[in-house]
């Protein structure tokens, strides 16, 4: 059978594949330190009883219709109120919010409601997928290559050339792979070259750059860590700044499936049109839950608990690679600033294989987000990750070495 030329191109994700690998190896009996996956094990990481109690309960009174395409009207309100409180980020809940079912349509459904075929799309990698969504739109990618001294985050001086042909700067902090945040100087300053650069648009009629901002990290930041967005640091960027965010890293819920954007009326109006013909909603119970939960005292509090315990995995982990590289071994790894993962580097020919099938641990190496295949530098994820698998995991990391 031939399919379009559009799907026979497509590239699936080397993540899944690399889980298929260690699928067959545990298959053989291996034991195998997972440390690939992007999602929480409800045994280390449980959905906060608050939330899945009121999603049951909501269940039982039946609310199990077609929601609005855009989410529930409370829902909507609460996300609005809760960036309002927590983020310093004003907008309307009936015109500049749209709930999904999850962050995955909303990132999609914005390079589609934006990107036109051939324009450039600029991001940094490595970074999550960016190369996929700017292939399914047909645009054109601008890939920055991102340095560990700069804590794999894209700079000024990086971005600032390619802003003038460019329709979408994609950014995300914390940063998925790397657990690396922007700083304000950082991000304000791509900020307002984004500002300029729209200001000579707007003299020329010329459409401005959009920014995706992905923030679906943002509660799990370190405890010295401050969360910046761009309309947080630049009100002018609002309207200029997409936001995409949701439930499932900051409370534990990949798979419970609500997320949304916040962004100007008018993109978030066609992001609906078009999610609303995919059918991309999130269930209207676990709708209905999520906007009775969100900004309570409880799930403040639960929030802390996941931050609290992904936290002190990460920094666990960064002081055992630091001591291994104290001893001379070739690893490296970046303090942790956010999000579940710690970025870690291991300089062995062929390590992705080495790790995997001589120590027992899986890890995902930097190409798999778009960076140099001959990067030595990985993503280790903490969300199914048992304390007690601290140390065995350092000791078989040493073992390579021996």
């Amino acid at each position: 059978m031939q399919v379009s030329n559009k799907a026979a191109h497509l590239i699936g994700s080397e993540i899944i594949k690399l889980a298929g690998e260690i699928n067959a190896l545990k298959a053989q009996g291996k034991d195998i330190l997972n440390l690939t996956i992007g999602d929480f094990d409800p045994a280390v990481f449980p959905l906060p009883q608050a939330l899945s109690e009121g999603i049951q309960a909501a269940y039982r009174a039946g609310e199990t219709n077609y929601p609005p395409a855009d989410g529930i009207a409370p829902l909507r309100a609460a996300i609005a109120q809760w960036y309002a409180d927590a983020l310093q980020l004003p907008c309307n809940p009936n015109t500049e919010v749209l709930v999904a079912g999850g962050g995955r349509p909303l990132i999609y459904a914005i390079y589609q409601a934006w990107v036109n075929p051939g324009e450039h799309v600029v991001y940094p990698v490595p970074s999550w997928n960016n190369n996929h969504y700017t292939y399914l739109v047909g645009g054109t990618p601008v890939e920055l290559e991102a340095l560990p001294e700069n804590g794999f985050m894209p700079t000024p001086e990086q971005v600032l050339p390619t802003l003038e042909t460019a329709s979408l700067l994609a950014l995300c902090s914390p940063l998925n792979p790397t657990g690396t945040v922007f700083t304000a100087d950082g991000l304000g300053a791509l900020c307002d070259a984004v500002l300029e650069e729209n200001r000579r648009r707007a003299n020329s009629g010329r459409r401005p750059v959009l920014v995706l901002y992905d923030q679906i990290y943002w509660t799990l930041t370190g405890d010295d860590t401050a969360h910046v967005h761009p309309v947080g640091l630049r009100p002018e960027m609002k309207e200029f700044t997409v936001y995409v965010d949701g439930i499932s890293k900051s409370f534990a819920a990949t798979g419970v499936r609500v997320g949304w954007s916040v962004g100007p009326a008018p993109l978030i109006a066609k992001m609906k049109t078009l999610l609303g013909h995919l059918g991309a909603w999130a269930p209207k119970p676990e709708q209905v839950a999520v906007a009775r939960y969100l900004g309570t005292p409880q799930a403040d509090q639960d929030v802390r608990v996941i931050q609290k315990a992904s936290l002190e995995r990460l920094l666990a982990l960064h002081a055992g690679f630091q001591a291994l590289k104290a001893e001379g071994f070739p690893v490296d790894s970046i303090a942790p600033q956010g999000a579940i993962y710690l970025s870690v580097r291991v300089d062995l020919p062929d390590a992705t294989a080495r790790l995997l099938n001589d120590a027992g641990i899986a890890l995902v190496p930097f190409s798999a987000f778009g960076a140099s295949a001959t990067s030595p530098w990985f993503r280790l994820s903490v969300g199914t990750l048992h304390r007690t698998d601290i140390e065995p995991l350092l000791h078989r990391l040493r073992s390579l070495f021996a």
